[in-house]
């Protein structure tokens, strides 16, 4: 990282960290738990620093881990489940204790909880995920805390979103939030990774966009019964910046972390916000699963990304999948590269018969017509070649 970057953790940056209204707060398993066996005074300490945040007007949803981690436990178990049924045992024996905790806790500063259970399948559909979205700002609305995690009894390795970390990204996408605040159980992003036995690298204190430099100095996850570790929580922080939103990753242990925080004080690591994407083309990018893909030719990809043009059905090559009107797809180039995600404006069968032709051949064609085009550009995320949304 260079001297510039670190430097500018006490600055005026901050002011993103401390102007948020709405926040999103993920909680490790790590941090809420020691080998499965509850922390109960760090949780009664968030606990108590949230319901001081929610008197000051903020609003704060918490993403919780621990579900399966006292599960576990509870169960009598020395490991968080060898199998997708065990583990998900493990979670429907935790989230009951996880989800009274919360409840008891908050309910003594005056709070109320709102557990929300979501799984990815659900919230790639968009209709659901504005139903999530709407109960999320009715529950911020009330006054009430949203505890929200993964719904671990039904999701398996296949439809789930791996982790808490990019669980929070999609909720801070949900609800709009200003802020997220990754709780973990060290002290941010360093340098380079820690190697046991050797001196603490530095500390980065602000991150004003995430390279692969910044992915290099990630390290792993050392916990059993967590799922991320440093690069899941930089994928987080990307997205969360494409949703505008500034990111501190920063130690849960420490006293009153989270008012430090939102004072705008130097703790942890800050990662800034980005280029904002519109919260369609955030869902689209990050949280929808293309149905299908569509071949272009380079013309069409000429068009779509440097001219920024709808895509039309006369640079349409190939058809792949079964998908209907306003299903995500994948836009790939003639190097079977994806360059674009976007919304069906046609189905998989009706692009089929269309695709080379010229848009005037669309209603003799099929009969009717949707518009011109195959997928409109509002309704087109374009990538890198890193699959990222361009800036």
């Amino acid at each position: 990282m260079t001297e510039r970057t670190r430097s500018r953790g006490s600055s005026e940056v901050r002011l993103a960290a401390s102007g948020a209204r709405r926040i999103v707060v993920k909680i490790g398993s790590g941090v809420l738990t020691d080998g499965g066996e509850l922390r109960p005074r760090v949780l009664a300490s968030i606990a108590r620093q949230v319901a001081a945040l929610c008197d000051e007007g903020r609003e704060i949803v918490l993403v919780s881990s621990g579900a399966i981690a006292l599960g576990a436990r509870i169960l009598g178990w020395d490991h968080p489940g060898r199998s997708i049924p065990e583990k998900q045992a493990a979670a429907a024996v935790g989230q009951i204790s996880l989800a009274d905790l919360w409840r008891r806790h908050l309910g003594r500063h005056g709070r109320t909880a709102g557990q929300v259970l979501v799984t990815r399948t659900g919230l790639e559909d968009r209709e659901r995920f504005l139903n999530a979205r709407r109960t999320l700002q009715m529950l911020l609305g009330l006054g009430a805390v949203p505890v929200v995690n993964e719904n671990d009894t039904v999701a398996t390795e296949e439809i789930r979103f791996g982790d808490n970390d990019n669980l929070s990204a999609t909720v801070v996408n949900l609800v709009g939030a200003d802020l997220l605040v990754i709780l973990t159980d060290v002290e941010g992003l360093y340098e380079r990774p820690p190697v046991t036995g050797e001196p603490m690298p530095p500390l980065v204190g602000v991150v004003e966009r995430i390279t692969a430099e910044t992915r290099a100095a990630a390290g792993g996850s050392a916990s059993a019964f967590g799922r991320g570790g440093m690069v899941t929580k930089l994928e987080a922080a990307t997205s969360a910046a494409r949703g505008g939103a500034s990111t501190v990753l920063c130690n849960g242990y420490r006293q009153n972390v989270l008012r430090h925080v939102a004072a705008g004080d130097p703790v942890g690591t800050l990662i800034l916000p980005g280029n904002r994407l519109g919260s369609r083309k955030h869902w689209l990018a990050y949280t929808a699963k293309p149905r299908g893909r569509i071949q272009l030719d380079a013309g069409a990809v000429r068009a779509v990304c440097e001219r920024g043009r709808s895509l039309l059905p006369a640079g349409v090559v190939r058809v792949e999948g079964r998908f209907g009107l306003g299903d995500p797809i994948s836009c790939v180039g003639p190097d079977g590269l994806e360059v674009a995600r976007g919304l069906a404006a046609y189905s998989a069968a009706d692009i089929d018969r269309i695709k080379g032709q010229k848009a005037q051949r669309i209603e003799p064609m099929l009969g009717f017509s949707n518009g011109d085009e195959v997928v409109h550009r509002d309704d087109l995320v374009l990538l890198e070649d890193d699959g990222s949304p361009r800036e």
